[in-house]
């Protein structure tokens, strides 16, 4: 991930202007999910914004996106914000699933019980400070440790030696993108592009609408009026196949859509994934057919998140936290 810092008098008034929620739901300890949108309306990018104090901001950001992401809030920092980029100093990794608090308190002497979703606290530890936060991007609870970039081996090493016995265990970028997909959590450059709006990939939840301005609110605005013509949905299908990003989805013999995301899913024992397609064809239970290597393939569109390890794991209902 990337990781710049925002600081000064004007953070707070600039990261309101960057982002489309509102930044008066944080406080310090508090993080909050949202995405950038330039001036049409179009997804620059999905952050997550923590406040370390009232003059103190960290914006993590997607890897693929640290010098487009730098460079775009540089342009629109006006006032009296500092921007830092120390994506090369430091180092994130993420410990998730149901026995995750139990390997985070292996290894440190941290109350668990006051860190809510959503919810950070910085820790002094062997390895330095760390910001623990109680977030991620799998579904299921979990945590992600925030280090200086030297300590994340001798870090990693360690979480290995505590959580053996909880059976932790390394995964890659597969695993996390099949568990990201049942969540219904979003993937930046598939599900959302500058050329679709929070409004089509269903993130209206993330909107601050009463805030008095933003960047992109004029044609969200517009957007919201007059009604979205395409929108996000998962689906399922009904016999053989995985359907990948870029096929093409059909609705009574006439195309109607694209794939964003798909795969098998292990947990679900069934493919599934996500698409745009025309707001008509949005309704659960929609016949869909999918074209995969030229055969056309039955899908119905269900309710989404297709599984929550969170909601097994805490009786929350919320996908992400606004």
């Amino acid at each position: 991930m990337g990781e710049f810092y925002v600081e000064g008098a004007g953070a707070r008034s600039a990261i309101d202007r960057w982002i489309t929620n509102d930044v008066s739901k944080l406080y310090p300890g508090r993080a909050l999910y949202s995405p950038v949108c330039n001036a049409r309306g179009g997804i620059v990018d999905d952050v997550i914004v923590y406040e370390l104090s009232a003059e103190q901001y960290l914006i993590v950001v997607n890897a693929g996106n640290i010098e487009k992401d730098f460079s775009w809030f540089q342009k629109h920092a006006h006032g009296t914000a500092k921007l830092r980029n120390a994506s090369s100093e430091t180092a994130l990794l993420a410990v998730q699933g149901p026995k995750s608090p139990d390997v985070i308190r292996a290894l440190f002497d941290v109350d668990l019980s006051k860190l809510s979703y959503y919810h950070f606290t910085k820790l002094n530890s062997p390895f330095g400070e760390l910001l623990l936060a109680q977030t991620g991007y799998t579904g299921e609870t979990g945590f992600e440790l925030l280090c200086a970039y030297d300590q994340a081996a001798p870090l990693w090493k360690r979480l290995f030696e505590r959580g053996k016995p909880f059976g932790l265990k390394p995964i890659g970028f597969g695993a996390r993108d099949t568990l990201r997909l049942e969540a219904r959590y979003l993937l930046y450059g598939r599900d959302m592009t500058t050329k679709t709006s929070p409004l089509e990939a269903g993130l209206g939840w993330t909107i601050g609408w009463d805030k008095p301005d933003f960047i992109g609110k004029k044609a969200l605005l517009k957007e919201r009026e007059a009604g979205v013509q395409r929108r996000l949905v998962g689906f399922e299908l009904k016999d053989r196949g995985i359907a990948r990003e870029g096929a093409k989805i059909f609705a009574n013999g006439r195309e109607v859509g694209q794939v964003t995301s798909g795969t098998f899913s292990p947990t679900l024992k069934k493919s599934i994934g996500l698409g745009y397609v025309s707001q008509k064809r949005t309704r659960v239970g929609q016949a869909l057919a999918l074209d995969i290597r030229s055969r056309l393939v039955p899908a119905e569109v269900v309710k989404t998140p297709f599984y929550s390890g969170r909601d097994k794991d805490t009786k929350k209902s919320k996908n992400r936290e606004a």
